[in-house]
């Protein structure tokens, strides 16, 4: 079934940022592509809440189902015309703890949040480039993090990931230009159910962000929808931490 609207491929949305993401851009006039690497039911609900969407299971620590996933989102709607590359692991490792962040945890995080982003969009150019052939540039849009910016975060090896991903966001936008556009959205503190009793975290952003709070799904939501309405801005890493970065 070919598609007259854009279609947006949006992994890890079935919950927080991603649904969010997925929620904005149905809103916006996308057919959407959801994915999860296990919340199949939650998956399927999403789909049928929003107006023209699919859900796809997939492992994006597998490449063979990064394959499949992009290969199948593809074959949906015959096209594929922005690329959000939300899912991510994290692990909480004291940064002083440096036996704790073993090769296994580094390796984990590195699979996920480097490697599958990569490949999800070396598997999807083709068809980001077929965008940009029916007049607007196909799009990337990498979830990174404020911990890849600053020397904060969940653990070392979460951080050094994220950190990682800004930098291919930027290798990628140069060697994809410009046809496909590649940015990156850089969180800080956002309010989900995993971050409900980050009780220090949430006092930081209350205190000294100058917005004064945490974002909310939403807000990020908005963020990465006002990227891929861009027709322009390519490399860019837009830090959406409140302002807590200027304190």
């Amino acid at each position: 079934m070919k598609s007259s609207c854009p279609v947006a491929l949006v992994t890890g949305s079935t919950s927080g940022i991603g649904a969010a993401i997925a929620r904005r851009l149905s809103n916006e006039g996308f057919a959407i592509i959801l994915h999860s690497r296990s919340s199949v039911d939650a998956g399927h609900a999403l789909a049928r809440e929003l107006t023209t969407a699919a859900y796809v299971q997939a492992d994006l620590a597998n490449e063979a189902d990064r394959q499949r996933l992009v290969r199948e989102a593809i074959a949906m709607w015959g096209r594929l015309d922005v690329l959000v590359n939300n899912a991510g692991v994290s692990r909480v490792i004291p940064h002083a703890d440096m036996l704790a962040a073993t090769p296994a945890a580094w390796q984990e995080l590195h699979e996920v949040n480097v490697v599958a982003p990569f490949r999800l969009v070396a598997h999807a150019e083709s068809a980001l480039r077929d965008a940009a052939a029916r007049g607007k540039p196909g799009c990337v849009i990498n979830v990174s993090s404020h911990a890849g910016v600053r020397p904060k975060g969940a653990s070392i090896p979460y951080a050094a990931t994220k950190a990682a991903l800004n930098h291919v966001t930027r290798l990628l936008a140069l060697s994809l230009a410009p046809h496909i556009r590649v940015n990156a959205v850089a969180p800080g503190l956002v309010d989900t159910p995993m971050t409900a009793d980050w009780t220090q975290a949430q006092q930081i952003w209350k205190e000294q962000a100058p917005m004064r709070r945490a974002a909310s799904p939403e807000d990020i939501g908005q963020a990465v929808a006002m990227l891929v309405a861009s027709d322009y801005l390519t490399g860019e890493i837009l830090l959406s931490d409140g302002g807590l970065n200027l304190t």
